[in-house]
């Protein structure tokens, strides 16, 4: 196997993991380009084969693997830069994305006002014919309303299409024979039929994804035939993999057709990289959270399994597509501070991003932000940033947050970059207990994995505000997510609408639903490159008590597919119903809403460690400065750690400061840190050490 890499292209940096075929690792970081995002995978290769002292030709040559994760389709849907969509919709629905459920966001905001729709009125054309919840055709598709919609098309230079017809879940034919008829009209439309998409109940998510996924199409396969222009100049030979959302890989080929598993595919890989942090440990559960320069993401990690939704949103918009279940705010390093015009201190969401960034990076940035803070409370020593290449300007930090924050709560520069560091804090800490609460669990049961730029210095304090006692950060933690990539196995989803009641279903119905799916999921993993024997299937049911609104997902055992235990199942549900809402009711008749199947790929058992390089025995001189103890309500002097001399069983009391090349890792007052096995920070509480230290894998 040759050179091994994963990138992540986050707003502020992208990040890059290279794995040597003798087990060597580089890990590099550029700046990312927000106008041309490719281009930021091209500079750091180049970058990367400059300090392996080759062409970038040269380089490529031995590379067998790249994993790549990217936010262009989010950033592009956020800010709305997207291609012009429309929606073919059942004659009398057109407004079926306005209207939603027919009920309110939020019951008691009344000044909320609606999200902006990807397809507007204008673009959004009924179609007469109709089919009924069991599949038959009531009345036929007129053909003729098709075309009609297809000149409004052509005045309107729509590059991008979703149809999406009443009960097309029951019975495809009428969205089909449409996308025929478009397809022989139009050339280069991107076209996505709902129900090939989201074969499921439920008018609105089912449209809903449709139009995203039709709006994240062209971006994508833009973005992607960029990139594989760009790395084919270099003579690239090898798998091009990209990441989806719901925390697998596939080609670019497959991501190109469902389009909508772009979004929210950045930091889908994070999870599984959590995994194998704990693993060293003996825990199969964890909470990851992930800082960088413009958001935090958190995700929950139970029972050795990322948590998965299938309910999510984007821009408050439903994408019932699966995916892995990961809270994200706008709270990074780039967040922007202000004083708001009740006198209030707000820190988020916006952001400085790479471009012009915060004050310190001397790029134009005028604004106070979370780094500036950082720097100014001593978190950040501004000559060792990014390994010293990256000089940061302390003085214009002051300044930011004196202008910004200081002056006009009348505090002092330390206090206010206190109070932006708090502030920011108790936003993450509000963002996990959403993630864990929400879902019946809590979070001081799990350990927190720490990863991104910004993420160790803040995450004592998120795990104090939690009363979590164990923090574990990787050597590696910046590049967390494009490690993580590199060991995400293909993934497949699909499902079915059923909606019938468990104790009349036929098991051999059920049977009939996952072979099915088993042999579409069989075939596009095989059309992958995937070996026979690597794959496997992971059934599911969504599931409800006759009434309810919303539905469990219920994982079934793997050899349901050949005949279900279906009483297996019903316990399960029971105790996951128990569980989240704290009763159960063994009298109440059960319903099955969907029939769900994942086929997974395994791909190569070579796992990534996130230890990076252990010390050689060389010894660093441990230095002094003065950073900010919350505890304390002042800027205390403490000892300064070289975190690349730091091996096994070393051990550092707090408060303190742990330097490595890519972050830097603040311990507490209340908190001390040792060194694991293999090479990670773990961080706990001090009056529970002999507790956490005989559970930990020293």
């Amino acid at each position: 196997m040759g050179i091994r890499i994963g990138i992540d292209v986050g707003g502020t940096f992208t990040d890059f993991l290279v794995v040597y075929p003798d087990g060597r690792r580089r890990i590099h970081k550029t700046s990312s380009v927000p106008s041309d995002p490719p281009q930021a995978v091209l500079n750091g290769l180049t970058e990367v084969a400059k300090l392996d002292g080759v062409t970038i030709r040269e380089f490529v040559a031995d590379v067998s693997l790249i994993v790549h994760g990217t936010t262009v389709t989010t950033n592009a849907l956020l800010t709305r830069r997207g291609p012009r969509t429309a929606v073919l919709v059942t004659e009398g629905f057109r407004d079926v994305l306005p209207m939603r459920h027919g009920t309110r966001e939020e019951p008691y905001d009344n000044r909320l006002p609606h999200p902006e729709p990807l397809a507007l009125r204008y673009l959004r054309l009924p179609v007469r014919g109709r089919i009924d919840y069991r599949g038959e055709e009531v009345s036929p598709l007129s053909e003729e309303d098709v075309r009609d919609a297809i000149d409004v098309l052509k005045a309107h230079d729509v590059e991008a299409l979703a149809i999406a017809f009443m009960h097309s879940h029951a019975n495809q034919a009428h969205e089909r024979r449409a996308a025929e008829i478009v397809s022989n009209l139009l050339d280069d439309v991107y076209i996505t039929e709902s129900a090939e998409l989201l074969g499921q109940a439920r008018y609105y998510e089912r449209t809903s994804a449709a139009v995203l996924n039709s709006y994240a199409g062209p971006i994508i396969s833009s973005y992607l035939n960029k990139l594989t222009e760009l790395l084919e100049g270099v003579e690239f030979a090898g798998i091009l993999l990209m990441m989806q959302s719901n925390g697998g890989v596939a080609t670019p080929q497959q991501l190109a057709k469902r389009a909508a598993l772009s979004l929210l595919s950045g930091p889908a890989s994070g999870p599984t990289a959590g995994l194998l942090v704990v693993a060293e440990h003996g825990w199969d559960s964890c909470l990851t959270v992930d800082m960088g320069g413009t958001s935090f993401d958190a995700a929950v990690v139970k029972g050795g399994k990322p948590m998965v939704m299938t309910d999510g949103q984007i821009d408050r918009w439903s994408i019932a597509l699966p995916a892995v279940d990961i809270h994200t705010i706008g709270a990074g390093g780039g967040s922007i501070a202000s004083v708001d015009e009740g006198g209030l201190l707000r820190v988020g969401p916006q952001s400085a991003g790479a471009v012009p960034g915060p004050a310190c990076y001397g790029r134009g940035g005028v604004h106070a932000t979370t780094t500036d803070a950082d720097v100014v409370l001593g978190y950040i020593d501004p000559s060792s940033f990014l390994n010293g290449q990256f000089k940061l300007d302390r003085d214009a930090a002051v300044e930011a947050i004196r202008r910004d924050v200081a002056d006009p709560l009348g505090l002092s520069v330390e206090e206010a970059a206190a109070g932006i560091y708090e502030m920011v804090n108790v936003t993450m800490a509000t963002g996990v207990r959403d993630i864990t609460v929400r879902r019946g669990l809590d979070p001081r049961d799990f350990p927190i994995v720490v990863a991104g730029g910004a993420g160790p210095v803040h995450a004592a304090a998120i795990a104090s505000e939690l009363e979590i006692p164990v923090l574990i950060t990787p050597r590696d933690s910046s590049i967390f997510c494009a490690a993580g990539m590199l060991v995400c196995d293909f993934k497949h989803d699909y499902v079915q609408s059923l909606n019938q009641r468990l104790d009349t279903t036929d098991p051999a119905r059920l049977v009939e639903i996952w072979q099915a799916m088993a042999a579409q999921g069989r075939d596009t993993l095989l059309g992958e490159g995937v070996d026979a024997d690597a794959i496997t299937f992971e059934p599911w049911l969504d599931m409800r008590y006759k009434g309810q609104w919303y539905e469990l997902r219920i994982a079934a055992d793997p050899a349901a597919i050949d005949g279900p235990d279906l009483d297996a199942i019903v316990r399960s549900f029971h105790d996951e119903h128990d569980k989240l809402f704290g009763y159960r009711s063994p009298q109440m008749p059960i319903e099955v809403l969907n029939v769900r199947l994942s086929a997974v790929g395994a791909t190569s058992k070579e796992r990534i460690g996130l230890g990076g390089e252990q010390p050689t025995g060389s010894s660093a001189a441990i230095t002094r400065r003065s950073i900010w103890s919350p505890a304390q309500r002042r800027m205390v002097e403490v000892d300064v750690y070289p975190g690349a001399a730091l091996g096994p069983g070393a051990h550092v009391v707090g408060p303190a400061i742990i330097e490595l090349g890519t972050t830097t890792i603040v311990v507490l007052d209340q908190y001390d840190c040792v060194v694991d096995r293999s090479g990670s920070f773990v961080m706990h509480l001090r009056d529970r050490a002999a507790e956490i230290r005989a559970r930990l894998n020293l």
